[in-house]
């Protein structure tokens, strides 16, 4: 082959090798290429679920102090304990003496809840942490009245807690 022909064939061969590239370059790199969509709308549901309310359980510890008498006082510690998985809100704590349930209480003997005070109660408000426990006290005070409180001797004075 001549010298010129070589030469042309080669200058050939290099002008399909760019265009090749060209070509693959258009097309990989999507050089003219076009791009469409569709719009839509659409809506569903869902739900989640909210957990209830486990109500506070309450227990007394033995009361410290002398043994109630006319005009004495004892303190009793308790425990409130949020039973729940999750935090609730421990706003108000109320003691009465009563029976379980809150009913009255009195003995066959003539003591009754109106011979007794309940104190201010103490404790914490506010969030409790599910499992957790506190503790408060409350004082109780054995009334002196004019009158014979022989009833109330030996007597267990029930205490009835509420919490909310």
């Amino acid at each position: 082959m001549s010298a010129s022909r070589h030469k042309a064939a080669s200058s050939r061969k290099k002008k399909i090798t760019v265009v090749a590239i060209l070509t693959a370059a258009l097309v990989l790199g999507g050089g003219t290429s076009a791009f469409a969509w569709w719009t839509s709308q659409g809506s569903g549901t869902g739900a989640a679920s909210a957990g209830t309310a486990t109500p506070f359980t309450i227990a007394a510890v033995t009361p410290t102090g002398p043994a109630l008498s006319p005009g004495s006082t004892q303190t009793v510690t308790f425990t409130v304990h949020n039973p729940s998985t999750g935090p609730q809100y421990l706003t108000n704590l109320v003691v009465t003496v009563a029976s379980a349930g809150g009913v009255a209480w009195g003995t066959a003997a003539t003591c009754s809840a109106n011979d007794y005070t309940v104190g201010a109660v103490t404790f914490t408000p506010g969030d409790m942490a599910g499992s957790a426990t506190q503790t408060g006290s409350v004082v109780i005070t054995m009334k002196d009245s004019s009158t014979s409180q022989d009833g109330c001797k030996n007597a267990s004075v029930p205490l009835y807690f509420v919490a909310s």
